[in-house]
């Protein structure tokens, strides 16, 4: 018989989702171990710094009946580093789950399962990461995915405005700019979002603002 597949896990909370057009919903979070890139900003440090939990399968689906009304977020880290994330996805999906995947634009996600929501991470410039991202991922996008740009500056704020023109994001997808606090102002995001009129929402991280101070766990 084939071994189960196990997952190198970080953490599983319950929470609010905090993020993406589901904002406010109650979330089940399934956060897996390990990154392959270095955000300048990065707030899950400890995803690729400290040890993982090696955790079957099964023991993540069970985990998902005991919140059987709320979403599932798969996340990092990078999930998609995990090759056992691809059965969890199917597993999760014929129990008739919403689920959706963080993702951090730099692997592809034409192996994701069409029915699951993806959440890409397209990295402006001041991650330090911009280069990393494949851009092909923006032509798998399906109308309920979504695109999120994390913006440190103007020059971010620029970059991701004229990405959405050149491939036409609002189009293929939602789209979401989220201001990194502490080095943009919220209100100055505003400000230019509305100057543009550009067809994206703008999000700030719900669950700092619930529990502000708290790390994980939220």
């Amino acid at each position: 018989m084939k071994d189960e597949p196990c997952l190198q896990l970080s953490e599983i909370f319950y929470s609010i989702q905090g993020e993406s057009s589901f904002a406010g919903y109650p979330c089940l979070f399934f956060r897996l171990s390990g990154c392959n890139l270095r955000c300048s900003y990065c707030d899950a440090k400890y995803t690729y710094e400290e040890p993982a939990t090696p955790t079957p399968l099964s023991t993540l689906l069970t985990e998902a009946t005991r919140y059987p009304n709320a979403l599932i977020e798969i996340t990092g880290g990078e999930p998609l580093l995990q090759e056992e994330v691809y059965p969890l996805m199917d597993a999760l999906l014929a129990t008739g789950r919403t689920v959706l995947l963080e993702t951090n634009g730099s692997l592809s996600i034409a192996r994701v399962p069409q029915a699951v929501v993806k959440i890409i991470d397209l990295k402006c410039p001041d991650s330090g990461m911009a280069e990393k991202m494949d851009l092909a991922n923006l032509d798998l996008l399906a109308p309920h995915d979504e695109i999120k740009f994390v913006v440190s500056s103007r020059a971010d704020y620029d970059w991701a405005r004229t990405m959405m023109e050149e491939h036409r994001l609002a189009e293929k997808a939602k789209v979401i700019l989220s201001p990194v606090i502490g080095r943009l102002a919220p209100a100055l995001l505003a400000q230019w979002l509305m100057a543009d009129a550009l067809p994206a929402r703008l999000q700030l991280q719900l669950h700092t603002l619930l529990w502000p101070g708290m790390k994980r766990g939220v």
